[in-house]
């Protein structure tokens, strides 16, 4: 029987990257999906506009849009959107400008598939859940077309 490849953070720095494709790694395992369609990012800008509104409000923290976490070499993600409370933002930023730890919120928007959905709402959920994060949130992505 063959072993199960096992990537990390530095097998994709020597992995050719490929226009129009996002990767994450999430327990070892390569996940690439195309980038999300009009509809998708509809859907993310205006959550952004609504959580930035939210957060100039209480002046509480600061909203990222698809930043990528290094929880470690087996656990990298690229969420839509997420929100850090400004008390633990330096907590999770590392001295090489990329966030390392759980941020208070995040949020997935789905996209069309079986595959692309079982990863956001269990296999993401569970890192999440794993790893500390307070708040996350699945949206469907097809609301705004």
């Amino acid at each position: 029987m063959a072993q199960k490849v096992r990537w990390t953070i530095h097998d994709l720095e020597e992995y050719p990257v490929v226009e129009g494709e996002r990767y994450e790694i999430i327990d070892g395992e390569l996940h690439v999906t195309t980038q999300p369609s009009l509809g998708h990012q509809r859907t993310c800008t205006r959550l952004t506009v609504a959580l930035e509104n939210w957060d100039h409000q209480t002046g509480g923290g600061e909203v990222v849009g698809a930043p990528g976490i290094i929880f470690d070499i087996e656990n990298a993600v690229a969420p839509d959107l997420i929100w850090i409370g400004r008390s633990r933002l330096d907590l999770l930023l590392a001295s090489d400008g990329k966030l390392h730890d759980a941020p208070d919120l995040v949020i997935e928007v789905l996209s069309p598939g079986s595959r692309n959905q079982r990863r956001d709402r269990q296999i993401k959920l569970h890192l999440y859940d794993e790893r500390g994060v307070r708040e996350y949130g699945i949206v469907n992505g097809s609301a705004a077309r």
